[in-house]
């Protein structure tokens, strides 16, 4: 029996043994916990992915500019990807439909920090909703960089964690009022303003402030509501000026680009048409066809440039999509992933603060729609800006205004 005894108690011991060798080892300082903790997928070398958030409005009035946005983001994670990951990690691009609705953007940013545990989100291309998610990100520590939301105040309104991938609605409206001044030789313009959005009324008022500024006079102010499909009323009110103004500034989502351009130009009032990168839209031409002309307005790129970094996204974007990108907000969405993923990869680690305080230390990043860099405390980009002119329903290049 006393053998049996100690047999028993060395079996015993053997089997604790084994048992220590096969429970799972901690994971290192550094390691992305919040994608352990969500159950992120293996990559080839065992160790598991980084979840980076992708919150867009693919569906409802952004999905014009959201949908090439999320496109170029995902586009830019498989090049990453096939080249080996960042840091020897896979990146997992986690996309929720914001579906162009404040309610609906902020239970998505919920969902991601707090189902998916996401390491950083990028995304969204209206300041509205930026404003809406921003703030979620920032109390959960998660750093948040906007693709194409351009209010200027964004980055000081929401917080540390907050970052601007583009320029802001004063530099884009300063410079298109500065083109249709310099360039076009107008003195006065009529202003139409969507009231629904702080991206459209910050533009509004910036443009106000540079052609006045100028020794522009507005001749009159005018607004709609978003969703308005008629705009007879404001179009009768122009009409009624004399003189007629030199341009017509609209201050429009994409939503709206399209109608309003058709409407105007069907009245007859042909005078050059100019806005923000709202109007970086197709729907411009799909909906106005041949009265799509002497259209001008402000974005990020021209995906025309024959510079190697803009038609090597051209090409790669065609080559993954089947289409050469819609618009600018395809680079801006590229450009945000390939930041985070630049900021993850000089962190040494996925840990949030870690990569905020890698973001916030950018400097010449080399990106489609120009260069990237923070100045000390500020967390939105100086860039230059491009002007696009629109003419019987073709896109080209116009001008690069230096903020």
């Amino acid at each position: 029996m006393r053998h049996t005894w100690k047999l028993l108690s060395l079996l015993v011991v053997m089997s604790l043994l084994l048992a220590a060798c096969a429970a799972p080892v901690a994971a290192p300082a550094g390691a992305p916990a919040a994608a352990t903790e969500a159950g992120g997928e293996e990559t080839a070398a065992g160790g598991e992915t980084i979840k980076v958030g992708a919150l867009y409005g693919v569906t409802g009035g952004m999905s014009s500019i959201d949908e090439p946005g999320l496109n170029g983001f995902k586009l830019a994670a498989k090049q990453i990807n096939d080249a080996g990951g960042v840091n020897g990690q896979m990146i997992e691009v986690v996309a929720i439909d914001g579906k162009s609705d404040q309610t609906a953007t902020t239970s998505a940013a919920t969902e991601l920090i707090e189902v998916h545990k996401v390491v950083a989100i990028g995304g969204l291309n209206d300041s509205t909703f930026a404003l809406a998610a921003g703030p979620l990100a920032q109390a959960a520590g998660i750093p948040f960089v906007t693709a194409g939301a351009t209010l200027p105040t964004l980055p000081e309104q929401i917080g540390d964690y907050f970052f601007m991938a583009p320029f802001g609605d004063d530099t884009q409206a300063h410079a298109v009022a500065d083109y249709a001044m310099n360039e076009l030789g107008a003195k006065s313009a009529y202003m139409l303003v969507d009231q629904a959005y702080d991206f459209t009324t910050a533009l509004a008022r910036f443009f106000k402030e540079r052609w006045e500024a100028n020794g522009g006079t507005i001749v009159l102010e005018d607004t709609y509501n978003s969703g308005d499909t008629d705009f007879s009323a404001q179009i009768a009110r122009v009409k009624a000026l004399d003189p007629q103004p030199d341009v017509l500034f609209i201050s429009a989502i994409p939503n709206e680009a399209g109608i309003t351009t058709k409407q105007f130009r069907e009245a007859g009032l042909l005078q050059p048409i100019l806005s923000g990168d709202g109007f970086d839209t197709p729907l411009i031409g799909e909906v106005a066809g041949e009265l799509a002309d002497a259209v001008y307005y402000s974005t990020h790129a021209s995906l025309d440039n024959a510079s190697e970094v803009v038609q090597g996204f051209v090409s790669a974007y065609e080559a993954e999509y089947g289409r050469k990108p819609e618009n600018a907000f395809a680079a801006l969405g590229y450009d945000t992933m390939n930041l985070i993923a630049d900021a993850i990869r000089r962190a040494g680690s996925a840990d949030p603060a870690a990569i905020r305080d890698a973001l916030a230390a950018t400097q010449g990043f080399q990106a489609v729609t120009g260069t990237i860099s923070y100045p000390e405390g500020k967390r939105s980009p100086s860039k230059s800006v491009t002007i696009i002119q629109v003419q019987d329903g073709v896109y080209s290049f116009a001008a690069e205004v230096q903020p």
